[in-house]
């Protein structure tokens, strides 16, 4: 079991789609939807994320519920999207990524040590 974000990082930076590490089939609002999120390997990183620095976004239309979107305006990549995730506590960014909440993008300097 990934116990630590050095871990998640080794397994996740060499990852080439989100679906490497499992695909989950949601239904919502009646249309079917394929994730990553909820999967066995998603559900088994256990992390205790120490609040250090971040920034605090708004979550405009063009990003709403796209994590990936908003790793890539914030880091220049979509690869950290499970990571704005995980720092915010979304399982579900059809729920919780909406137009105007506000959330917290981590410093990825903190990720790094």
């Amino acid at each position: 079991m990934v116990t630590n974000l050095e871990e998640i990082y080794k397994i996740m930076a060499n990852y080439s789609s989100r679906y490497d590490y499992g695909v989950n089939t949601i239904t919502h609002k009646g249309k079917s939807i394929t994730t990553s999120i909820n999967t066995p390997f998603m559900d088994g990183i256990e992390v205790s994320i120490i609040t250090g620095d971040h920034a605090i976004g708004k979550v405009k239309q063009y990003i709403a519920h796209r994590p990936d979107t908003i790793s890539d305006i914030f880091y220049n990549s979509s690869s950290y999207w499970w990571y704005i995730l995980l720092y915010n506590n979304i399982n579900d960014p059809f729920e919780r990524l909406n137009i105007s909440d506000h959330i917290l993008i981590p410093n990825l300097n903190d990720f790094f040590q």
